[in-house]
């Protein structure tokens, strides 16, 4: 059995036409044919039915067809780590991140990752579909809500991240240290659409407790919300350690209580897929500038909003 049997094969089951797979592999139809039935009497078993101009895989068929999957990813998991070998400071790397992470959350960490590997081209695309573009190949890691078990990813726990109300320092609840979760009935909110994964967690959490929150404001964007908090226009729900981190001194942020909106964040990335200097460094990165938001998150400050 040969690799470019095996080829043939896999290019026919893409089309289940001879003549559109000889034309895709720029061969003739009599060759590919005869590649066929050499495979079938090497195994001995029919690969597809023939009835008349159309074909269809034998349950034998099926078998190959997911062991070839299995062989040529295991060839370009070769050729990556081969790859990676060669150029051991370079690389590329695409990264998925949910909607409005990129805008604050990541600038800090680009700028010391491109400091430290100049070498590497890194691209973020925000997407509310990371594990299904990992699972695909589309991006090659993903930082996103902890996803339901999928035997084909690797999950990377990053951080437990809860949410709080941020609101001007002038707004009658600044002083607050922290409200119940139901209270937010009576806040003039400025949230994300609808359709943002951080928007849908609060909206559950609102449903939980028996009522909707109806937004002044809509936006897509994470600095556009922090903006219309500092004019006072209204508050919004985000998360506790990029407000903390954000560390403005217009902006007071109170710890929300029973329940408290919260959610864990991850990284995922494809298990048959080889890390390579890129994508290790990357993570190495990026957990270390977590813990590090983390703990100038819970360092010892003066407050001065609640002064």
């Amino acid at each position: 059995m040969e690799l470019r049997q095996l080829e043939y094969f896999m290019a026919i089951c893409e089309e289940m036409h001879f003549s559109r797979a000889s034309e895709k592999l720029c061969t003739s139809q009599s060759n590919l044919s005869q590649q066929i039935k050499f495979l079938e009497s090497e195994l001995g078993v029919p690969l597809f039915d023939r009835l008349g101009k159309r074909i269809t895989l034998t349950e034998a068929g099926k078998v190959l067809l997911e062991q070839s999957r299995h062989v040529f990813s295991h060839i370009d998991y070769a050729r990556e780590a081969i790859a990676a070998m060669k150029n051991n400071e370079g690389g590329t790397l695409a990264i998925g991140v949910l909607p409005g992470d990129a805008d604050l959350l990541f600038d800090a960490l680009l700028v010391e990752f491109h400091r430290l590997y100049p070498k590497t081209s890194l691209s973020v695309i925000e997407s509310t579909s990371i594990v299904e573009q990992v699972t695909s190949g589309e991006i090659d890691l993903g930082v996103t809500v902890l996803p339901e078990p999928d035997e084909r990813i690797t999950v990377i726990p990053l951080f437990h991240e809860e949410f709080a109300l941020a609101v001007h320092t002038a707004h009658p609840l600044a002083k607050e240290k922290a409200i119940k979760f139901e209270q937010l009935q009576d806040v003039k909110m400025v949230m994300f659409p609808s359709d943002h994964q951080a928007r849908q967690l609060i909206n559950r959490f609102c449903l939980q407790e028996g009522f909707r929150l109806q937004p002044h404001i809509e936006t897509t964007t994470l600095l556009s919300l922090l903006t219309l908090v500092k004019k006072g226009i209204g508050g919004c729900i985000l998360p506790s350690l990029l407000l903390q981190n954000v560390n403005d001194d217009d902006i007071a942020i109170i710890n929300l209580l029973h329940p408290t909106p919260s959610q864990d964040i991850c990284l995922v990335y494809r298990r048959d897929k080889y890390m390579g200097f890129a994508a290790r460094t990357f993570i190495d990165t990026l957990q270390a500038y977590i813990q590090s938001a983390i703990d100038n998150a819970h360092a010892p400050t003066t407050n001065k909003n609640r002064s």
